[in-house]
């Protein structure tokens, strides 16, 4: 079976497979150039957005969107992904920004990269399929209330100090300066986020970010003609000229390359805080593997093509080892960008890249424009971004139907997202999930009766289900009092999937207290009991423990063997 997770690594394998293995046509190329166009009219705004949201200035965010775009639409394994700064690595890229500064977070990039490549070169592909929903569900909607929550400054012109790091001293801040709430900006936003909601209603194949913006825009020129100052992008942010002279905004110029640990505010490369930035690290690519990994899937389903998982962990990865030297911060494929390229008729890596070229131009030649959209406008994208993000009409649904375990893993995994971080939410996710599931299926493992004519010290029963530690310990506890007094136990096994060490010991602690005179007889063994059985190397006990191909084999041979 030739899975997404078992193909064979190599480097640019959806560009391969899309624009070589396949005939690519100028008909395709048009098709491309307009998907390119729709999705890089949407990730301009967005980058600078996330870039903000992150703790970083805009540009960065496009100098991300441009460089990492473009490498992982390469190198990558998915051909309708395109990449760039995405919500879910705001909750992790701020606390890392604000306490190491840019070229803290550039590092952390780097080293998530690696890491990265480790786990394609490593195959695990397959990483999104031992992920349960509940806990994918929990930690995906707390990253959208968190990104909300942090939005509500701006988005209302806030004025607030010091923001605390923790969630709850953040909104208990942010409660505090509702007082200080800016009519310009909360119009602005509000109008903006209005757009957002509105448009999809009307049916148009334009996508709503750039009129939402436009919106926006002209809000705050009313209220810059009535004299009343407005928070910009120009207005919050600013860089150093080569001339050494100040600029307001956006800088009107390519990518540079730098070092990551000496980018500005950089203190060196240090063995101390290489050990500092690991968590950080560990978390940005275990998200991005997770995130890119989901992005492909739900492409597949949505073109009916097929993703290779390990060489797609290997491209997110090399572009997040590369994107850092040109300043750009951390990557992932992003969802919503994603299914938007599908929409408009992608059909080949190509377009991912002519939406970074998007990019860049705009970077040249539209920055001082740029410098001018509302910081109020920028929050209600991130807002309807985590909206969409915390999936909140899956929540609802999974509310009201799904099993009260699952219910309890997501709102756990929800919890410990908003209140601590989200590898701790993903960690203890998986083990409350792993845990229920077990005690579900040991549940499963129960002893019957078989209906038969038998001697009068004979008692036949069929174990149904796998004997593993969470339930072999529970059947052979029952076994004494459902075979009674009878001298020969029968076992059927032909319903027994699973035999582990737990179950093995249980069994052997069994055989070891039966009273004298009393034997254990077992038939009908599948391969893998039967295969731990002869590994463990238990043999037959005359008068204690014997085996048989089937029940008729068992019951015409009373001596035991």
């Amino acid at each position: 079976m030739n899975t997404s997770a078992n193909r064979p690594l190599r480097l640019f394998s959806a560009l391969i497979d899309a624009c070589i293995s396949e005939k690519y046509t100028i008909q395709r190329l048009l098709k491309d150039a307009i998907a390119g166009v729709t999705v890089g009219i949407i990730a301009i705004p967005l980058a600078m957005a996330l870039a903000i949201g992150s703790g970083v200035p805009p540009q960065y965010g496009l100098y991300t969107a441009a460089v990492a775009g473009i490498i992982i639409a390469i190198c990558g394994g998915s051909r309708f992904s395109v990449s760039g700064p995405t919500a879910a690595f705001v909750v992790i890229l701020y606390p890392v920004s604000q306490q190491y500064g840019l070229s803290g977070l550039l590092l952390a990039t780097l080293m998530s990269g690696v890491m990265l490549v480790i786990m394609g070169l490593a195959r695990f592909g397959r990483l999104i399929e031992y992920i349960p929903l509940p806990v994918t569900l929990g930690f995906t909607s707390g990253i959208g209330i968190t990104i909300g929550t942090m939005q509500i400054k701006d988005f209302l012109g806030l004025s607030v100090t010091t923001m605390p790091e923790h969630y709850v001293g953040k909104v208990m801040a942010l409660v505090q300066a509702m007082p200080t709430l800016d009519i310009g900006d909360a119009l602005i936003g509000i109008v903006t986020l209005g757009v957002l909601v509105l448009w999809p209603k009307l049916g148009l194949r334009v996508p709503g970010h750039l009129p939402a913006l436009l919106a926006g825009c002209a809000v705050m020129a009313v209220f810059m003609q009535m004299g009343h100052p407005v928070a910009t992008i120009g207005s919050r942010f600013h860089y150093l000229l080569p001339d050494g002279s100040q600029g307001s905004g956006i800088p009107a110029i390519l990518p540079q390359f730098t070092l990551p640990w000496a980018a500005t505010g950089g203190h060196g490369l240090s063995l101390d805080l290489v050990q500092a930035l690991l968590p950080a690290a560990f978390s940005m690519a275990m998200l991005g593997a997770i995130e890119s990994l989901l992005c492909a899937v739900v492409l597949d389903g949505m073109t009916g093509k097929k993703h290779h998982s390990n060489n797609e962990l290997i491209g997110q990865g090399i572009g997040n080892i590369i994107t850092p030297f040109f300043g750009g911060i951390t990557a992932t494929a992003a969802i919503a960008r994603s299914a938007a390229n599908v929409r408009a008729g992608a059909t080949s890596p190509v377009s991912a890249i002519i939406h970074s070229l998007l990019v860049i131009l705009a970077l040249l030649v539209l920055a001082p424009w740029l410098s001018w959209l509302p910081l109020a406008a920028m929050a209600a994208l991130l807002l309807m971004v985590a909206w969409n993000m915390s999936e909140a009409h899956k929540v609802i649904n999974l509310l009201r139907r799904a099993p009260k375990d699952d219910i309890l893993v997501m709102l756990t995994c929800m919890s410990l997202t908003v209140l601590f971080d989200m590898v701790m939410a993903i960690t203890a996710g998986i083990v409350m999930a792993s845990l229920l599931f077990m005690r579900r299926i040991a549940k499963m493992t129960r002893l019957t009766d078989v209906p038969g004519e038998y001697g009068a010290d004979e008692c036949v029963l069929r174990i149904s289900g796998p004997l593993f530690y969470a339930a072999a310990e529970r059947i052979f506890t029952q076994l004494p009092a459902r075979s009674g007094h009878a001298k020969r136990i029968i076992l059927i096994w032909d319903r027994v999937a699973l035999l582990d060490a737990g179950g093995l010991s249980a069994m052997q602690h069994y055989i070891e207290g039966l009273p004298t005179g009393v034997e254990l007889v077992i038939t009908d063994i599948p391969y893998q009991p039967l295969k731990t059985l002869a590994r463990a190397g238990v043999q037959p006990i005359p008068g204690r423990l014997s085996f048989y191909g089937s029940l008729s084999e068992a019951l015409m041979d009373p001596q035991p063997r």
